[in-house]
């Protein structure tokens, strides 16, 4: 294993969509992001509507932190086990989970809507913090592959609230207080990306520069939050390249970080157990991130 922390290097819902997750067994309700049609909206199927399934921690005497969570699916689908198996796992820790389900490449969208979606979850779990009983100075993201690279491009691209926006939601930060990105697709250059989330994303002739913006080895800055990164050597379908760039980049701007290479593990690990099981061992990388949290204060 590597483990690179903070610069240092050392070895050591209640409808389904036909591409959706199963988000909602189990989830307390599956919420709307919008009341009425999303903007830039296709069409009325379920895949046209992104919705949250809201995943409560148990009740607490003080609001708890929550994490958004984008699962992966290189922006064609969305993987269940890095979204619902997820959500368990943090409820376990005390941690509430929104569980997006973000419109789609597959179903002819492209960026910004992806990123328009994961922010207006962030918004919505804010300004409704009182309903979800979590505290709005604790929300985060999370995500793993194409899901981890929406998660970093809210990190990097994440808002302030417009202070006269006529829908209040609007008015609230996108912003994260933290990311957890998950073996994540980091560059959107053609020569680093994985080249279906790229398609998905961004479409068979993208704006270069609109790439180099979705980048996050290049566009990372001195606002990007608290970032828990991890990865295998052994993955063959996202590059180790880029997490490793994005790491040089938030030390040039004194951002904190902490980044684990594990040496085994196929793409898609996820919890390491599918589906989850709280009585089984689950992947080293959930030990050391849920240490990373408490130590931000979730």
């Amino acid at each position: 294993m590597v483990l690179v922390a903070g610069g240092l290097l050392t070895t050591i819902a209640v409808s389904r969509a036909e591409d959706a997750p199963p988000m909602t067994a189990n989830a307390a309700e599956t919420i709307r992001l919008w009341d009425g049609a999303a903007p830039g909206a296709l069409g009325t199927a379920d895949h046209d509507v992104p919705v949250v399934a809201w995943w409560p921690a148990a009740k607490q005497a003080t609001p708890s932190a929550a994490l958004v969570i984008c699962p992966g699916g290189g922006y064609g689908h969305l993987a269940d086990h890095e979204g619902s198996d997820y959500a368990r796992w943090l409820n376990t820790h005390g941690i509430s989970a929104f569980v997006l389900r973000y419109r789609l490449g597959s179903k002819g969208y492209r960026h910004p809507v992806m990123l328009s979606d994961v922010s207006r979850a962030i918004r919505l779990v804010r300004h409704s913090h009182e309903r979800f009983a979590v505290d709005p100075k604790r929300v985060g993201v999370m995500g793993s592959s194409a899901g981890g690279h929406l998660a970093l491009t809210s990190c990097i691209h994440g808002a302030s609230g417009e202070e006269q926006a006529a829908d209040p939601i609007d008015r609230v930060s996108s912003r994260p207080d933290v990311g957890v990105l998950c073996y994540p697709v980091v560059s959107m250059l053609a020569e680093k990306t994985h080249g279906g989330s790229r398609k998905n994303l961004l479409g068979e002739a993208p704006d270069e520069e609109v790439a180099r913006q979705l980048s996050g080895e290049l566009a990372a800055h001195e606002n990007v939050p608290p970032l828990f990164i991890w990865h295998t050597w052994e993955d063959k379908a996202v590059k180790l390249e880029p997490i490793l760039e994005l790491c040089v980049k938030l030390k040039s701007h004194a951002r904190p970080y902490e980044l684990h290479v594990y040496e085994t593990g196929r793409h898609g690990l996820g919890l390491g157990v599918r589906p989850y099981d709280p009585l089984k061992t689950l992947h080293p990388w959930t030990v050391e991130c849920h240490r990373w949290l408490a130590a931000q204060g979730f």
